[in-house]
């Protein structure tokens, strides 16, 4: 009997970018909302894509096959 094949998290490919280096990057959170009481700086900067924790990024290699 053959082996299930293992499934990429679609929600993880839409969530993260994968860098060749092996870098996982996210966007920044609380972007939706409450943007008004922001300064103009926060909110340029948080349209940028931030590098993940390495605790985080290996939990998340886990769940991606590719």
């Amino acid at each position: 009997m053959a082996t299930k094949k293992a499934k990429t998290r679609k929600s993880i490919t839409k969530r993260f970018k994968f860098t060749k280096s092996g870098k996982i990057l996210r966007r920044i959170a609380g972007q939706d909302h409450y943007r008004t009481k922001k300064t103009g700086k926060q909110r340029r900067q948080a349209r940028k894509w931030t590098t993940l924790s390495i605790p985080d990024a290996k939990k998340i290699k886990k769940l991606v096959t590719f």
